[in-house]
């Protein structure tokens, strides 16, 4: 089969296509024949400066969505030929993808084996910050970064479904302001003075529920725009600054909270809870509460040009590659 893999890091041209073989599942797994592979940051960050690599070569990828090939000891509720989609820790890209069954779903009712494929990051992702960790209200307000990244896009439109007083995003650049203006949010503001137009918007107040996937300044700043009692969510650290620590003599002024969620973390700690988490997402679209565009798609063989393209950050929603010729 055909898997894409790296052998050192570096830049999208370190993604090398090559011949393996069809891996069998072991025990508790399943096989999956690969229709379409999502593409995440992670993906890039592990490429580029071996973020959760544990060894060379390695294959990235963290959703699938196929058939099942086949069924390893012990597995029930799943058999081969199913359409599913599927968490991974890693290896999604190829034609043929191993996976736990307990992070393996049916494909649900009315939906496509292509937006299939964006499920199991985004949604589970998105529903965690605003519900489970970020404790959302109905009536309060919400400021997301990263507004028309894959995870944005559904978070926008499950607040407005929560009933969220007013739904703001941040975002780098008009085109993904005008992107992020369809999918739930009220107001979209840019990077450099989100802090300033969030005051203005909120007539000083602040914003009850930050969700932030890039920290350093930027999570700082998060901090300064919420309100009293408000929650900042940490998800991830896009912009490669070291960690930082902030406690009680930040936030105790004003009761605030900073919280944090990893979706690769909770598959390895708990896969019990993310099972239940992603089907709770996963209705949201099998209802139509929230849609999830594929904005782009490539091959592959062509996983280095989905990587130039979230890497230039000019791309906004679902980015995803897929096996046929």
């Amino acid at each position: 089969m055909r898997a894409v893999e790296f052998q050192e890091y570096g830049g999208p041209e370190a993604l090398k296509v090559v011949q393996a073989d069809i891996p069998e599942p072991g025990p508790g797994q399943v096989t999956v024949d690969t229709a379409y592979a999502g593409v995440n940051f992670a993906d890039l960050k592990a490429r580029a400066e071996g973020y959760r690599v544990q060894s060379l070569p390695f294959r990235p990828g963290l959703e699938v969505s196929g058939r099942i090939r086949a069924v390893g000891q012990g597995v029930a509720g799943l058999r081969a030929g199913q359409e599913v989609v599927a968490f991974v820790s890693g290896g999604a890209y190829a034609e043929v993808v191993a996976a736990d069954a307990a992070t393996v779903f049916p494909l649900p009712e009315g939906v496509d084996l292509r937006t299939g494929a964006a499920l199991p990051t985004v949604m589970p992702t998105a529903h965690a910050l605003l519900h489970e960790v970020g404790r959302l209200r109905a009536g309060e307000s919400v400021l997301v970064h990263g507004a028309a990244g894959g995870v944005g896009t559904a978070a926008g439109q499950l607040a407005r479904a929560a009933g969220a007083g007013a739904v703001y995003g941040v975002v780098s650049t008009p085109d993904k302001a005008e992107y992020a203006l369809k999918h739930g949010y009220d107001e979209v503001f840019t990077v450099g003075t989100f802090a300033e137009d969030v005051r203005r918007a909120t007539g000083g107040r602040g914003v009850d529920l930050v969700l932030d996937p890039v920290g350093g300044d930027t999570l700082r700043r998060g901090l300064d725009a919420l309100a009293v009692f408000g929650r900042l969510v940490s998800y991830g650290n896009a912009s490669g600054a070291e960690p930082w620590h902030v406690g009680q003599a930040e936030l105790g002024g004003q009761g605030r909270s900073v919280a944090a969620f990893s979706i690769l973390n909770l598959a390895q700690s708990d896969p019990e809870a993310l099972r239940a988490l992603a089907e709770r997402s996963f209705r949201k679209v099998a209802d139509g509460t929230v849609t999830l565009p594929v904005t782009a798609e490539f091959a592959l063989t062509d996983a280095a040009g989905a990587h130039r393209l979230m890497g230039g950050r000019t791309s906004t929603g679902k980015l995803l590659l897929h096996t046929a010729d």
